[in-house]
Protein backbone atom coordinates (compact mmCIF):
# COMPACT_ATOMS: atom_id res chain seq x y z
CA UNK A 1 0.00 0.00 0.00
CA UNK A 2 1.37 3.47 -0.45
CA UNK A 3 -0.48 7.02 -0.09
CA UNK A 4 -1.09 9.31 -2.64
CA UNK A 5 -1.04 12.56 -2.41
CA UNK A 6 -3.20 15.15 -4.90
CA UNK A 7 -2.25 18.90 -4.51
CA UNK A 8 -2.00 21.33 -7.15
CA UNK A 9 -3.17 19.15 -9.95
CA UNK A 10 -0.55 17.27 -9.29
CA UNK A 11 0.02 13.39 -8.05
CA UNK A 12 2.58 12.55 -5.88
CA UNK A 13 2.96 8.66 -4.73
CA UNK A 14 4.59 7.88 -1.15
CA UNK A 15 5.61 4.98 -0.31
CA UNK A 16 4.89 4.36 3.50
CA UNK A 17 1.98 2.87 5.36
CA UNK A 18 2.11 5.77 8.67
CA UNK A 19 3.13 9.32 8.53
CA UNK A 20 2.77 12.36 11.12
CA UNK A 21 0.76 15.65 9.60
CA UNK A 22 2.02 18.42 11.34
CA UNK A 23 0.47 22.10 11.44
CA UNK A 24 0.65 25.38 13.26
CA UNK A 25 -2.59 26.97 14.44
CA UNK A 26 -3.50 30.08 12.36
CA UNK A 27 -4.63 32.18 15.34
CA UNK A 28 -3.18 30.92 18.26
CA UNK A 29 0.07 29.95 16.54
CA UNK A 30 -0.21 26.50 18.64
CA UNK A 31 1.47 23.23 17.07
CA UNK A 32 -0.25 20.03 16.24
CA UNK A 33 0.19 16.79 15.33
CA UNK A 34 -1.47 13.46 14.29
CA UNK A 35 -0.22 10.19 13.63
CA UNK A 36 -2.00 8.33 10.92
CA UNK A 37 -1.91 4.55 9.07
CA UNK A 38 -2.85 3.80 5.97
CA UNK A 39 -5.03 0.08 5.90
CA UNK A 40 -7.26 -1.85 4.01
CA UNK A 41 -9.93 -0.30 5.61
CA UNK A 42 -8.43 3.36 4.94
CA UNK A 43 -6.91 6.41 7.17
CA UNK A 44 -6.87 5.76 10.64
CA UNK A 45 -5.73 8.04 13.01
CA UNK A 46 -3.26 6.54 15.86
CA UNK A 47 -2.59 9.54 18.24
CA UNK A 48 -3.49 13.50 17.99
CA UNK A 49 -0.92 15.84 19.90
CA UNK A 50 -1.48 19.42 20.91
CA UNK A 51 1.85 21.54 22.37
CA UNK A 52 -0.91 23.61 24.61
CA UNK A 53 -4.12 24.41 24.28
CA UNK A 54 -5.84 28.26 23.17
CA UNK A 55 -9.73 29.41 22.57
CA UNK A 56 -11.77 26.65 21.27
CA UNK A 57 -8.77 24.29 21.36
CA UNK A 58 -8.68 22.97 24.69
CA UNK A 59 -7.42 19.34 25.00
CA UNK A 60 -10.41 16.33 25.22
CA UNK A 61 -11.27 14.40 27.88
CA UNK A 62 -8.95 12.07 29.04
CA UNK A 63 -5.71 13.59 27.08
CA UNK A 64 -2.39 13.15 28.78
CA UNK A 65 -0.18 15.67 29.03
CA UNK A 66 3.72 14.27 28.34
CA UNK A 67 6.56 16.27 27.91
CA UNK A 68 4.44 19.70 26.93
CA UNK A 69 2.21 17.74 24.72
CA UNK A 70 -1.51 16.67 25.24
CA UNK A 71 -1.86 13.38 23.67
CA UNK A 72 -5.41 11.95 22.89
CA UNK A 73 -6.69 9.32 20.33
CA UNK A 74 -9.81 11.21 18.44
CA UNK A 75 -13.03 8.97 18.24
CA UNK A 76 -12.88 8.79 14.31
CA UNK A 77 -13.78 5.84 12.11
CA UNK A 78 -11.47 5.15 9.24
CA UNK A 79 -11.67 7.37 6.19
CA UNK A 80 -11.28 7.16 2.56
CA UNK A 81 -9.40 10.08 2.32
CA UNK A 82 -8.33 13.39 4.21
CA UNK A 83 -8.82 16.97 2.44
CA UNK A 84 -6.39 19.63 3.56
CA UNK A 85 -7.62 23.21 2.83
CA UNK A 86 -5.68 26.21 3.20
CA UNK A 87 -7.19 29.61 4.78
CA UNK A 88 -4.40 32.56 3.78
CA UNK A 89 -3.59 32.63 7.00
CA UNK A 90 -2.30 29.13 7.87
CA UNK A 91 1.30 27.83 7.31
CA UNK A 92 1.95 24.73 4.92
CA UNK A 93 1.05 21.26 6.54
CA UNK A 94 4.03 18.99 7.37
CA UNK A 95 3.34 15.25 5.75
CA UNK A 96 6.55 13.36 7.66
CA UNK A 97 7.26 9.51 7.53
CA UNK A 98 10.47 7.47 7.96
CA UNK A 99 12.17 8.67 4.61
CA UNK A 100 11.55 12.46 6.33
CA UNK A 101 9.19 15.28 5.53
CA UNK A 102 7.13 17.53 2.47
CA UNK A 103 5.45 20.13 2.88
CA UNK A 104 2.06 20.38 1.78
CA UNK A 105 1.13 24.30 0.69
CA UNK A 106 -3.00 24.00 -0.75
CA UNK A 107 -3.02 27.46 -2.51
CA UNK A 108 -6.22 28.74 -0.68
CA UNK A 109 -7.50 29.70 -4.19
CA UNK A 110 -7.14 26.48 -5.40
CA UNK A 111 -9.03 23.09 -4.31
CA UNK A 112 -7.76 21.20 -0.92
CA UNK A 113 -5.12 18.81 -1.26
CA UNK A 114 -6.31 15.07 -0.61
CA UNK A 115 -3.87 12.18 1.26
CA UNK A 116 -5.69 8.62 0.74
CA UNK A 117 -4.82 5.49 -0.29
CA UNK A 118 -3.30 4.67 -3.71
CA UNK A 119 -5.60 2.85 -6.06
CA UNK A 120 -3.94 -0.62 -7.03
CA UNK A 121 -2.71 -0.14 -10.50
CA UNK A 122 -0.86 3.39 -9.03
CA UNK A 123 1.72 0.78 -6.01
Amino acid sequence: MSLCLLASGKLTVIAASAFTLAWTHSVERIAWEEDWKLTPRGLEIVEARVKGSGAGMEPPEGAVLSKGWWHYKPPLAPIKELHLAASGATAPWSLCTLKGCVKISPDPEMEAATLGRCAESVD
